[in-house]
């Protein structure tokens, strides 16, 4: 069985999500092709995002992503001594994947619903590292899923995982400003059918303009910070 990750769980606003013209149900999920999205409401205040409207396409700070739910991986893992994968005591289907709060679910059943906003599904989560290899290791040895390729761009580091046949891209990111510690979770990408439109949709206040994409032919826009989600989110063509 092929290992996915079925859901990223984000502490935030459910409102703030159904503003952008997403669809998010009573339980917090926003369903999508592949991984979903699952809204956990928290206290107001209680996480910030950046804007990355600097130039800057990729900086450390808070996220408002708690963790993943993978199927499909041994939910009783053993992990070697060296390992940076650890089994929280108290339940034997939570982990830790160098610091990455990690819960093993069944495998769950396609959902999908239409957007506003143009949604499809999630390109990429984006998780910053003070040692990419470290967190590279750790994710193969819990997913089976090796490091793709490395990218390195001055001073900054990035390794990208997959996560099953055609699953979530996690995009990992070391850089020097990086405190030293486990890794954690940062921002995400989601694909829309039309970016333009999703554009018009939200508004000049809500979203960056268009631009190119590292990855070539494609095109990105930036969340705004006071949409109030919580982590930085981009919009990218698929």
């Amino acid at each position: 069985m092929s290992p996915r990750v079925e859901w990223l769980t984000v502490s935030g606003d459910p409102d703030a999500w159904r503003s952008l013209g997403l669809v998010v149900g009573d339980d917090g999920l926003v369903p999508l092709h592949g991984t979903c999205l699952r809204i956990a409401r928290s206290d107001p205040g209680s996480s910030a995002g950046h804007d990355r409207d600097d130039g800057n396409d990729e900086v450390a700070g808070p996220s408002g992503i708690t963790g993943w739910t993978l199927s499909g991986i041994d939910a009783e893992l053993s992990p070697s001594a060296s390992s940076n994968v650890s089994q929280n005591p108290s339940s034997s289907n939570i982990f830790s994947i160098d610091g990455l709060p990690t819960e093993v679910a069944p495998v769950g059943h396609p959902v999908y619903a239409e957007h506003r906003l143009g949604a499809i599904g999630l390109d990429h989560v984006v998780v910053m590292t003070s040692q990419l290899d470290r967190t590279s290791a750790a994710i193969a040895e819990a997913t089976g899923c090796e490091l793709k390729r490395i990218r390195e761009v001055g001073s900054m580091r990035q390794g990208f995982h997959r996560i099953g046949s055609g699953g979530l891209i996690v995009e990992l990111v070391e850089r020097p400003e990086v405190p030293d510690g486990p890794a954690a979770f940062w921002g995400l990408v989601v694909n829309v059918d039309d970016l333009d439109a999703a554009c018009a949709l939200l508004g000049d206040d809500r979203i960056s303009s268009p631009k190119d994409a590292v990855q070539p032919g494609r095109r990105i826009a930036t969340i705004r910070n006071d949409v109030g989600l919580g982590l930085p989110v981009a919009l990218m063509t698929p």
